[in-house]
């Protein structure tokens, strides 16, 4: 046992667990003066006021295992009697303002690209650089200010708080950096003063030098770690990424208002449609097969009892491995309408189960609220709306009354044409829509 010290070293501090909840761990002991989160070990360090302090700690949590979100942490006291700057620093991040802040993104249901980011932190300095990368504690930014005062200003002003309404949660510390290095200008970097750079290296994807491993490609997401990347790190609870059965069985249909295109506009939403056949035997049944068995595990794990036109579908692995082609059978596999071919990593990570919010895009440029709301409003009460734009491209948002409200109008007019344009709609897991974005 280490002798005893004001300063208690906490291990398995996972990417979960914010300050606030060391605080609150280590308050009912005493005054706590100094806190760092050691984020690359999963590691803290915690100074309390006195060492009697730290004693009275650590022999409770001798008798009582002290757990965070779940999560069993290990509590002992650190080699250091005192925390400087200096110990922080050498730990590569720390308190030390710095004008380059590292930031870690959580709970990240939407991509977050470049785009983003310079949204959410312009507002406090000029941002001269930003460079992403996914690591193992998740999507990480770096994002270089001209003043180290704006670096300080955006972490008080953003840290701990939510880019989306509920999701994608900033946890932000200053680097050690003292200059970042940015050799493209694309959704992953970007240096702001040097407009003039290329988007990629010829003959490679890019990849920023030295800041971990960016330029994952996902070509037909084969492995469950690419898989797991694009949903941030792992995968939806009660997903295996293991099944490698492609058709999927889908009964309790309501034939008077479903057909092969209505079926197709729901399933593509959980990946690449092959093709689809109504049986013949059964009518409210039907096969659809999809692009890999991960995408049907989706389709079965976040389809399974939602309702459409009044029924609760059941959905379930079906025991043929793929449908034969026929009369009766619809093709897909050519459609440009299937979601996955490209960027597939950002559409993985936008499913989910039918919600009452659905996001409209590729929307002609100079669409009206009402023009949406009169396209729409057969299928339901639509409670809310938005019209917003993204990368110059506008966008939707429409919150109907109920699921199967906002599922109807999913199945029905994705993929319809809209003042002339062929729009896509999604199900969206924002919970409400707010009035400035």
């Amino acid at each position: 046992m280490t002798e005893p010290s004001k300063v208690i070293h906490v291990r398995n501090v996972g990417h979960e667990i914010s300050e606030n909840d060391l605080l609150q761990l280590f308050q009912p002991f005493g005054v706590i003066t100094k806190l760092v989160m050691l984020r690359s070990k999963n590691q803290a360090l915690l100074q309390m006021q006195d060492i009697p302090s730290a004693i009275n700690a650590l022999q409770f949590y001798s008798n009582v295992q002290p757990t965070i979100r779940g999560r069993n942490v290990y509590v002992q006291f650190s080699s250091h009697q005192e925390l400087t700057t200096m110990d922080q620093n050498s730990q590569g991040l720390g308190d030390e303002p710095n004008r380059i802040l590292l930031v870690t993104i959580h709970h990240m249901l939407y991509p977050i690209t470049v785009e983003v980011l310079h949204q959410v932190f312009s507002p406090h300095g000029f941002v001269e650089k930003i460079v992403t990368f996914q690591k193992s504690a998740g999507f990480q930014a770096l994002i270089q200010y001209q003043l180290c005062q704006s670096a300080v200003a955006a972490r008080t002003a953003l840290q701990g708080r939510n880019i989306y309404d509920g999701c994608c949660q900033l946890d932000i510390q200053f680097s050690n950096l003292d200059e970042l290095q940015v050799n493209y200008n694309n959704d992953r970097s970007r240096d702001f003063t040097n407009p003039h750079l290329p988007s990629e290296q010829k003959g490679r994807t890019s990849q920023p030098a030295g800041y971990g491993d960016v330029g994952v490609a996902y070509p037909q997401m084969a492995n469950a770690t690419a898989i797991a990347a694009a949903f941030g790190g792992g995968l939806p609870p009660g997903i295996s990424g293991t099944n490698d059965r492609c058709t999927v069985l889908v009964s309790n249909l309501n034939l008077d208002r479903v057909d092969e295109d209505k079926l197709f506009n729901l399933f593509s939403l959980y990946g690449n449609i092959v093709r689809i056949k109504f049986l013949r035997n059964k009518p409210d049944h039907a096969l659809v097969q999809m692009g890999d068995g991960f995408q049907a595990e989706l389709a079965v794990h976040f389809l399974k009892g939602a309702m459409l036109f009044g029924k609760r579908l059941e959905v379930n692995f079906s025991k043929h491995p793929n449908i034969t082609q026929g009369a009766d059978t619809h093709e897909y596999s050519n459609s440009n309408l299937n979601r996955f071919n490209r960027n597939a990593a950002k559409n993985y990570r936008y499913c989910c189960s039918p919600t009452k919010m659905i996001h409209l895009s590729t929307l002609p440029q100079d669409i009206s609220e009402e023009e949406i709301v009169s396209h729409l409003e057969e299928h339901g009460t639509i409670v809310n709306t938005k019209l917003f734009e993204m990368n110059g491209k506008k966008q939707a948002l429409v919150l109907f009354e109920t699921e199967e409200q906002a599922t109807e109008a999913v199945v029905c007019k994705h993929a319809s044409s809209l003042a002339g344009s062929i729009i896509r709609i999604s199900f969206s897991q924002l919970q409400s829509i707010r009035e400035t974005s």
